[in-house]
């Protein structure tokens, strides 16, 4: 028996609820590697899950979770043997596949990612996929010539989990960083991580103009909607947005202005089927390239027996930074 979060659905209106329940080995789905896991993490999109607030959970009852961290405890795949430290993000893990709030998981082995030397397993999920994901946009934005000589580059949600990682990542790698958050009280905070300035979101989530003022180089995004647009028609001639994110909405109601008139390009980045090479160098890059002591900053820890009340107040903007959840507390 192990303990873990699990979903199920209220019969009266379809909701679900979330539980920390007692249980078996042999009810976990199909999988050649069997994880002890350590640490999970609650992300964005597992707020969303946990809360009913969107429909990411395919099928009931769920263990919801879309990143983890552990050791191998029994391996059929010729990758992997027992006691590898193990990383584990996207795929669909904690969406169709039951996921990290736990602390067992049986996944395929190739979804997994052995852990970097440099980190232990609480920093990997401090790391989690929401700075997994800030690496990725940052490759984005290098495989398309951005550089710090470029000018400043933006980053919206700033105290949230990509946000804040992307924030000290850039600075690390020498860029001078504007920060857009709907919580300038943690102006502070957010100029800690390595922003040089920080701008209230009104500024950007507002219908904008098709064209203005070229004012960043880059820009890595988490928010979608009028934000984009926005961001999209504000980067100078030749720049990039790394899009990756859709807190404020899945639409995109811009013109081709931006990128016939000044050759913008928008860059999608996915983190969840990202293929296992370029999961691995973001990886790689991140133990390079990440502040740890910055790291340490923004990382709150909770138990099992937290997330379903810090999923609501996550949504509900009253939470900033990275959550690590210790699923053995």
């Amino acid at each position: 028996m192990f303990k873990a979060l699990i979903l199920k659905k209220k019969e009266e209106d379809g909701k679900a609820f979330g539980t920390v329940e007692d249980i078996n080995i042999s009810d976990l789905p199909e999988g050649d590697v069997l994880v002890k896991i350590n640490y999970s993490t609650l992300n964005y999109k597992d707020s969303l899950a946990i809360t009913s607030s969107s429909p990411i959970v395919k099928s009931f009852p769920m263990i919801p979770g879309i990143d983890f961290c552990g050791e191998i405890e029994q391996t059929s795949n010729e990758n992997f043997k027992v006691g590898d430290k193990v990383i584990m993000n996207g795929f669909g893990v904690g969406e169709k596949h039951w996921g990290g709030l736990a602390q067992k998981a049986k996944v395929k082995g190739n979804w997994l990612v052995k852990l970097p030397q440099k980190f232990t397993q609480k920093q990997a999920m401090a790391i989690g996929t929401a700075g997994y994901t800030a690496m990725l946009c940052i490759l984005a934005l290098e495989k398309n010539g951005i550089s710090p000589q470029d000018g400043e580059v933006l980053v919206t949600g700033a105290t949230g989990g990509v946000g804040s990682v992307a924030i000290t990542l850039l600075n690390k790698l020498g860029y001078q960083v504007c920060a857009s958050s709907g919580r300038t009280e943690h102006s502070e905070y957010i100029k800690s991580l390595g922003a040089n300035r920080v701008i209230d979101r009104s500024e950007l989530s507002e219908k904008g103009r098709p064209l203005g003022k070229e004012t960043w180089a880059a820009a890595i995004d988490s928010v979608g909607s009028h934000t984009l647009a926005n961001i999209c028609a504000s980067i100078k001639y030749g720049g990039v947005v790394a899009a990756c994110g859709l807190a404020q909405g899945y639409d995109l109601p811009a013109t081709v202005m931006p990128f016939i008139l000044r050759g913008v390009t928008l860059a999608g980045v996915d983190s969840v089927y990202c293929p296992i090479k370029n999961r691995e160098k973001a990886w790689e890059r991140l133990a390079m390239d990440l502040n740890l002591e910055h790291l340490e900053k923004m990382t709150k820890v909770l138990s099992l027996n937290d997330v379903v009340s810090s999923a609501e107040d996550m949504l509900k903007n009253k939470t900033y930074g990275r959550m690590v959840v210790d699923v053995n507390a």
